[in-house]
């Protein structure tokens, strides 16, 4: 009996070691964060330290004032403008949980940053939350049925659903804010009449990375939830998992739209005009932490595990981007040597919150050179 018990314990001391089953995550309470020694998790702590230091080493090289960053990575834009606020960034930043436990850190965690296309991963959650709440009923129906004013006007318009915008898929055709589809990130070849009267791609089978078309969503799940979405992420994410007060989610300052009678701004899901989440990088963690374990913090589940089982699975138009979360699947942003089950939420500058639910790893890091990402990543992964 003695012999099968220890054999038992063996087992399973093996399967949580090798493949990440069964772990207790903790759920740190707000203000409150509890640091673990790398070494308490068999991780090579002077490795680990090595990949923090190549973090701080490859400082993202735009300009530290945000605004004159987004003019020139968005210069060959036609009529593009800043329309939302825009914030100096901080230096290199990050944290590294293993099980829910910081194991390393960098930088000032706590100051509130622009976190750009980061917040894309935010907005897809709030469609998420519509869904459990039945207020959209399945991510396939078609958005014009629910919005019912001109956005969805038009044959290619009416054929788009709740999928093809959080895939990026839409080809969503018009304008919202001043932006046209057309106008951002035009392709590298043509001019202003070709990319205006271009043909329209059939819903769902071309992938194009696009902010007016992001904010189409926003907007329409505005109009779903009838509360600003900002408040819908504090009282539904943010409050439960012990988020900070210093967040904000803003648009542009002509987003501001009447719902039942009231003055509400619909956010952007990005920085690219300005605007956007304006976060720190604990918060990141906390909700990549959630992300973690599957939409439950503690014993309370936020969101559902479907929904993030589908919000993280491959899209028909591009193997790596799920419901506005990039996946490390085999495809053009394949991280190579790296494991394949990793999933991430991407933005501008250097953003990135990268989640690994075998292994009960969440990586931030905030302000690293993006052509650099993988290779940091990779040397995580050597420490691990």
């Amino acid at each position: 009996m003695k012999n099968i018990l220890t054999y038992t314990l063996l087992l399973c001391t093996v399967l949580i070691t090798e493949f990440g089953i069964a772990q207790q995550i903790y759920f740190p309470e707000r203000g409150n964060w509890e640091e673990k020694n790398p070494s308490v998790f068999n991780i090579n702590t002077e490795k680990l330290t090595e990949a923090v230091q190549y973090a701080k080493n490859h400082e993202y090289v735009g300009s530290k004032d945000l605004r004159q960053a987004i003019l020139k990575g968005f210069e060959r834009e036609p009529y593009h403008k800043i329309l939302g606020p825009t914030k100096k960034r901080g230096a290199p930043a990050g944290l590294i949980l293993k099980d829910g436990y910081i194991i390393a850190k960098w930088g000032d965690v706590n100051r509130v940053d622009m976190t750009f296309s980061v917040t894309k991963s935010y907005l897809s959650t709030m469609a998420g939350l519509a869904i459990d709440a039945k207020l959209i009923q399945a991510v396939d129906d078609l958005a014009y049925n629910y919005v019912w004013d001109h956005t969805y006007d038009g044959i290619h318009n009416k054929k788009i659903s709740w999928r093809h915008l959080l895939t990026q898929s839409s080809d969503w055709s018009g304008q919202l804010w001043g932006g046209y589809d057309w106008a951002d990130r035009p392709p590298t070849t043509g001019d202003i009449d070709d990319w205006k009267f271009r043909k329209l791609n059939e819903p769902g089978t071309v992938f194009e990375y696009n902010d007016v078309r992001v904010n189409v969503l926003a907007y329409s799940l505005l109009n779903i939830w009838r509360k600003p979405l900002p408040q819908i992420l504090k009282e539904k994410i943010m409050d439960p998992i012990g988020g900070s007060t210093t967040w904000r989610w803003y648009g542009y300052k002509n987003s501001w739209v009447p719902i039942d009678g009231i003055k509400m701004q619909s956010v952007s899901g990005g920085g690219h005009s300005g605007g956007g989440l304006f976060i720190n990088t604990t918060d990141h963690a906390r909700f990549g932490l959630l992300f973690l374990n599957n939409g439950a913090w503690n014993d309370q589940q936020l969101i559902s595990k479907n929904w993030i089982k589908e919000a993280i699975s491959p899209s028909v138009a591009n193997p790596n981007y799920g419901f506005m979360w990039w996946l490390n699947k085999k495809g053009p942003r394949h991280w190579k040597g790296l494991p394949e089950h990793l999933f991430y939420a991407a933005g501008f500058g250097g953003n990135f919150i990268i989640i690994d639910q075998k292994q009960n790893i969440v990586i931030v890091t905030r302000w690293l050179e993006p052509s650099q990402i993988d290779e940091f990543v990779a040397k995580v992964y050597e420490a691990l």
